[in-house]
C-alpha cells in the first residue's frame, strides 16, 4: 500500500489567483452565453438540455483548472463559481432593471391576437403557445387579453373579460 502524498492532495500546483481568474473567465463567459439562449420552462429540462449542460461542464473543465491537481485548487474554484453567483443573483435582485438572471417578459398576445414577430424572437411555435392556453383553460388566442412568455421561459395568460374554457369570448 502506498503512502498518501499530502503535498500533493493540499498544496496548489497553480498560483490560486490564476484558479480564480479561470473561473472567473469561463463562468462570467458561460453565463452570457447562456442567458442569449432563448427561454424554456425552467422545470422542463430535457434529455438534450441535460446533454448540453454535461457537455459544456466537460469541455470547460480544463480551461477553469489548468488541469489543477489539489484539492485546494478544486475548493478554490468552486467558490469562485458559487461567488459569482451570489454577486449576479444581488445584482439582479438589487437593480431588476438590469434583467441579469432572467429576461423581461414578451407580450406574444394582445388583444386576442398572436404577435408571430416576439414568438419568432423567443423561437416559440405557435403549438407550444397553445398547449400553454390550454394548460390555462384557454381554447383559442380569441380568449385572452394578453400572454406573456416570462422570464423564466413560462407563460402567463390573462383572460379576457367573460372568457371562459371552450366559450369565445363576447
Amino acid at each position: 500500500m502506498e503512502a498518501v502524498d499530502w503535498t500533493a492532495v493540499f498544496v496548489p500546483a497553480l498560483p490560486l489567483a490564476e484558479v480564480v481568474l479561470r473561473g472567473t473567465l469561463i463562468y462570467l463567459a458561460l453565463f452570457v452565453l447562456l442567458r442569449m439562449l432563448p427561454r424554456r420552462e425552467v422545470g422542463s429540462i430535457g434529455t438534450s438540455d441535460l446533454l448540453v449542460v454535461v457537455l459544456i461542464a466537460d469541455a470547460v473543465q480544463n480551461a477553469m483548472g489548468a488541469e489543477y491537481r489539489s484539492v485546494t485548487e478544486g475548493l478554490l474554484l468552486v467558490l469562485t463559481i458559487l461567488f459569482w453567483s451570489y454577486v449576479i443573483d444581488w445584482l439582479d435582485y438589487r437593480f431588476p432593471d438590469l434583467h441579469l438572471v432572467n429576461a423581461p417578459a414578451r407580450p406574444v398576445i394582445r388583444n386576442g391576437r398572436i404577435l408571430r414577430a416576439n414568438l419568432h424572437k423567443e423561437r416559440f411555435t405557435e403549438d407550444e403557445l397553445m398547449t400553454q392556453l390550454r394548460e390555462h383553460g384557454v381554447q383559442s388566442a380569441a380568449q385572452v387579453e394578453s400572454a406573456y412568455i416570462e422570464g423564466d421561459g413560462k407563460v402567463s395568460v390573462i383572460k379576457k373579460a367573460g372568457a371562459s374554457k371552450g366559450t369565445a369570448a363576447p
